[in-house]
């Protein structure tokens, strides 16, 4: 097959005869073609050549030392779920919300409530803690509100990882309320099923800050841990707005809003 003939030109060695009756290499060899190799690549094609790639490809070696060389390290090898997985799932870590920083205006997010002048993406009045995020979404002096559904199949987490390896959710959103203005702050993140029916939900409950405040940046984190099967959305909604009725934009601020699906066996997560 080209894949193995592949594999040994690259190699410039002797080979001995598969059981599919083509050349291969030593498992050692074939492992060290293997770590360098796309990794999507190595999962849907090289088990199709023959039964020791097969089993090669699903080792717990090989993905071991993929995690070995690229950097990922479990908290707790004891707890660990498999290689292959904590590698995928420490590989695709990233925010799932789109335009989470007002970047783009207020595109993807579908706006729930627009009272008083409404949503506005401006820039920071007040530097982030993270220096990459210049715009934040701010409302008026009516309830505002936003909301952005995250379908997890389309972001390559399939069934079997969301019911039997429940990796962990982990969500976190910024907000700030301008110094001469008192202000209110809703989050609500809600797990829903196939039917969009809620399984679990994140909800602190409505913040306030007091005028004349330190117009500072604040954060608020959850994860999500042990929620059971079925898991196939995240529905996340913030807003809030001004308490002193002030035409214009005095609100809450929201930006670097972020949903992440994290192994439960990484230390960050």
């Amino acid at each position: 097959m080209a894949w193995q003939m592949f594999v040994s030109k690259s190699m410039g060695a002797s080979h001995s005869v598969s059981s599919a009756g083509g050349p291969t290499l030593p498992p050692e060899l074939l492992q060290e073609i293997f770590v360098n190799l796309p990794a999507h690549q190595v999962v849907r094609v090289c088990p199709l050549v023959c039964p020791e790639w097969r089993a090669l490809v699903h080792s717990e070696s090989l993905w071991k030392e993929r995690c070995r060389r690229e950097g990922y390290k479990p908290r707790d090898e004891a707890v660990l779920k498999g290689w292959k997985f904590f590698y995928f799932l420490s590989k695709d870590r990233r925010n799932l919300l789109k335009n989470s920083k007002a970047e783009e205006g207020l595109r993807d997010w579908v706006i729930l409530s627009n009272m008083g002048d409404g949503w506005l993406a401006e820039h920071v009045l007040k530097p982030h803690p993270n220096e990459g995020t210049t715009q934040n979404f701010v409302s008026s002096y009516g309830p505002c509100m936003k909301s952005q559904l995250v379908d997890l199949r389309k972001e390559g987490y399939n069934n079997y990882i969301m019911d039997k390896i429940q990796p962990h959710i982990r969500i976190s959103d910024w907000y700030a309320a301008r110094w001469d203005c008192t202000c209110e702050y809703e989050l609500r993140v809600e797990l829903l099923n196939k039917k969009k029916k809620a399984i679990a939900a994140f909800t602190p409950g409505t913040l306030h800050s007091e005028q004349w405040n330190c117009d500072e940046w604040n954060e608020i984190t959850h994860v999500f841990r042990n929620y059971g099967p079925g898991v196939r959305y995240v529905n996340f909604v913030h807003g809030g707005k001004d308490k002193q009725f002030w035409k214009g934009w005095y609100g809450v601020r929201v930006t670097d809003s972020c949903v992440e699906i994290c192994p439960p066996e990484d230390i960050s997560s």
